[in-house]
């Protein structure tokens, strides 16, 4: 700890000339009064300046934390725990029915009133299981889709849509105009293209910005 005796015709004087010294601001140095200042005979005969005893304060070294280590936790119990958590703060009674697809683990929700889980067209699932993704690799370096579904509404979900292409397919043959269907999500639309792309007379795309990118029906030319 770096200690200096200074002088000044004032307090503030000489803290300012070791200051100036020791390249350091206020808040960092410790200083003691060692002599007051006083005026000699006449106010300047005789006089005494301002002595201080200044030290720089001990430097306080912040602990650098230590680097928290990659844990290799498995995605699907990181995934279950985050949904217990929610489930438990909205006061919901759910099991979780584990089933596994070629490229996804699927989480099937069961329970009473979930509608509240499914939102309009799946938005509030989507929005769940997106946020269930980023929970199960934030401590996982292993890579695997987790799909969610309440009472397999996936399921029913694009039964619908299939049969809604086919018929709005049929009306674009009959009346031989385009149909420009609600928007909906990527997976959504990728079920209308995939219902109709050996329509020999119809095509399928999609346009518009997300989150209102619709598919559009229409004529081959």
């Amino acid at each position: 700890m770096k200690v200096i005796e200074v002088s000044g015709k004032t307090v503030e004087d000489a803290l300012d000339a070791a200051l100036a010294e020791l390249v350091v601001s206020r808040e960092e140095v410790e200083y003691v009064v060692l002599e007051e200042p006083s005026k000699g005979l006449f106010g300047f005969l005789g006089g005494r300046s301002a002595k201080l005893r200044v030290s720089v304060k001990a430097e306080v070294k912040e602990e650098e934390p230590e680097l928290q280590k990659v844990v290799n936790v498995d995605p699907e119990i990181a995934a279950q725990d985050f949904l217990k958590n929610v489930f438990s703060a909205m006061k919901l009674k759910v099991s979780i029915e584990r089933m596994t697809k070629s490229d996804s683990i699927v989480l099937n929700l069961r329970g009473d009133n979930l509608g509240v889980l499914i939102g309009k067209h799946g938005q509030t699932l989507d929005a769940l299981q997106y946020l269930t993704n980023l929970a199960a690799h934030r401590d996982s370096e292993n890579r695997i889709r987790i799909t969610l579904d309440v009472e397999d509404y996936r399921k029913r979900r694009e039964e619908t849509l299939i049969r809604l292409a086919h018929r709005l397919a049929d009306k674009v043959k009959i009346r031989g105009e385009k149909v420009v269907l609600e928007p909906m999500s990527p997976q959504e639309r990728k079920i209308i293209h995939m219902a109709l792309q050996n329509e020999q007379r119809v095509t399928t795309y999609s346009e518009g910005e997300e989150p209102f990118r619709k598919v559009v029906i229409a004529l081959k030319k």
